[in-house]
């Protein structure tokens, strides 16, 4: 499975912008099955999304399902929601027959106030695509693993993000950590560039089974990764070393 990875600098607020900057890189690549974006890619975070977040027929949506099928390719990445009078940070998976599931992201920032405008999600979602399932999960997810504990039911996680430069080197370790203790690829994917509030320098990589980096893209810089990933590969490693036949059970409450 080929995925290239966009680590993106972002224009506030401004959808139409951020988009073009998308399609340069998207159309610089051929024989792609997944493009994945950071969270929130159309507009930057935001906590105030009054004026800011896209309504349910976002436009954004609209371009990322006829790039899925110009590309026949999948699409994923989040961008800020208002549906039903209720604002969501949702997670877009576009398949490219134009099939879109979703993920709201369940751990909403309080530490950064998203909880008080945006609507937490409460469903985990696993996209099967390609013959590979793929765990969908955006930024602060990252720090709770029991939500993103592998039950032998995905193969990847994705994990979007607007992860802020102070705290990266716990972003880069987490994302190892998830990789190794799910016995999967973890797909992470940052932005650069600034917001009204915070700096951002990256940090995206594609992460094996094992801990080691696959992809990257280097710190600082707006580019793109490519990870051709054999799924061969994680089958027998899995059959070699069957971790996750031992996880403890449990259940959420």
């Amino acid at each position: 499975m080929k995925i290239v990875i966009l680590q993106t600098d972002i224009v506030w607020a401004n959808p139409s912008a951020n988009i073009e900057k998308a399609d340069e890189i998207i159309n610089r690549h051929e024989g792609v099955d997944i493009f994945v974006l950071p969270e929130m890619f159309s507009t930057g975070f935001c906590t105030n999304p009054e004026g800011i977040a896209e309504k349910s027929n976002s436009g954004t949506l609209e371009w990322m399902k006829r790039t899925a099928q110009r590309k026949n390719c999948a699409m994923a990445g989040s961008i800020a929601l208002e549906d039903n009078g209720k604002y969501y940070n949702r997670f877009y998976f576009v398949h490219p027959g134009g099939t879109v599931d979703w993920y709201d992201k369940k751990h909403l920032f309080t530490f950064g106030g998203e909880h008080k405008r945006f609507t937490a999600g409460s469903k985990r979602i696993i996209v099967n695509y390609r013959g590979v399932r793929i765990l969908l999960q955006v930024c602060y997810d990252l720090r709770f693993p029991v939500w993103s504990r592998n039950r032998n039911d995905y193969d990847i996680a994705i994990y979007v993000a607007s992860w802020p430069t102070p705290r990266v080197e716990v972003w880069k370790l987490l994302l190892r950590a998830r990789a190794i203790e799910n016995q999967c690829y973890v797909v992470g994917v940052n932005r650069v560039g600034k917001d009204p509030d915070c700096d951002y320098i990256g940090g995206s990589a594609v992460i094996s089974p094992y801990g080691k980096v696959v992809a990257a893209c280097e710190d600082g810089n707006a580019c793109e990764a490519v990870a051709d990933i054999d799924m061969s590969e994680l089958e027998e490693f899995r059959k070699k070393f069957p971790v996750l036949n031992d996880a403890d059970s449990f259940e959420l409450v």
